[in-house]
């Protein structure tokens, strides 16, 4: 394909991920009041506060989350359209398989999300534990929230790069070899994705991250190992009929000259 036919591929793909993105955050609208009674119930049940800052906060608060929750809800959407993105010469076959990794991409995203709200209340229990005996713990909505979106969308994407390994193995870009050869750097970015993600740097939620990241990493790993394997055998066996082939080409009888 042209680079003009994938540029023109790629605004498809990314126009119909925002149509996507604004339904669903139509909808998170309708959930607003329940979803921000969920993310505030951690504060409230530590002994903590939120408050909003001024008279605009609450509308604001009210577009980041239905923003968020539409992100979660369209996320089958533009986890599809960034996957048939990455790999659209595969056979047949191929693409069988690559449509199921795919539709492992979302639970993995809605379970890095869910893993994320999981470690939310630890998190706060031990920063609001700081707080000293004749103080209260008094947040505002523009730094508390932030916090707990940086949090949920991290873990989310997160849990997507063993699933982008994958596509980029299976359209040969990345070999298992090259995965094993610099596991160190491997284990260095995994490491910095899980204390980027935690917010404040805290312990708790970078081992929470970090742990799930390794083990789908590693799973990851092992499906690009065996699916070289099996694409070695197959160039193996080809490259041995056509050699046997060429062969037998060359033991045909010279038809004699004739008079």
């Amino acid at each position: 394909m042209a680079l003009k036919a994938h540029l023109v591929e790629a605004r498809n793909r990314l126009f119909i991920s925002l149509i996507a993105l604004v339904l669903g955050t139509v909808g998170g609208f309708f959930l607003y009041d329940d979803v921000l009674r969920l993310i505030m119930a951690p504060v409230i049940e530590n002994g903590g506060e939120v408050n909003y800052a001024s008279v605009m906060a609450p509308f604001d608060i009210m577009l980041k989350t239905s923003l968020l929750l539409g992100l979660v809800f369209s996320a089958p959407i533009w986890i599809y359209q960034l996957w048939a993105f990455i790999v659209p010469g595969l056979k047949k076959k191929e693409r069988n398989t690559a449509l199921a990794f795919a539709s492992a991409a979302v639970p993995l995203f809605l379970f890095g999300v869910g893993m994320a709200y999981w470690v939310l209340p630890h998190a706060l229990k031990f920063f609001i534990s700081l707080t000293p005996e004749n103080a209260q713990s008094w947040l505002t909505t523009d730094t508390y929230l932030p916090f707990v979106f940086r949090l949920l969308i991290a873990f989310g994407l997160a849990m997507l790069a063993p699933v982008l390994m994958v596509g980029l193995n299976m359209v040969g870009i990345l070999k298992a070899k090259m995965i094993l050869k610099h596991w160190r750097i491997t284990v260095f970015l995994i490491a910095l994705v899980a204390a980027m993600a935690a917010p404040g740097g805290d312990a708790i939620t970078m081992f929470a991250l970090g742990g799930p990241l390794f083990v789908t990493f590693a799973t990851a790993t092992l499906i690009c190992f065996f699916n070289d394997r099996k694409r070695d055998k197959k160039r193996a066996k080809l490259e041995a009929e056509t050699a046997a082939s060429a062969g037998e080409g060359s033991h045909l009888p010279e038809t004699p000259d004739l008079p």
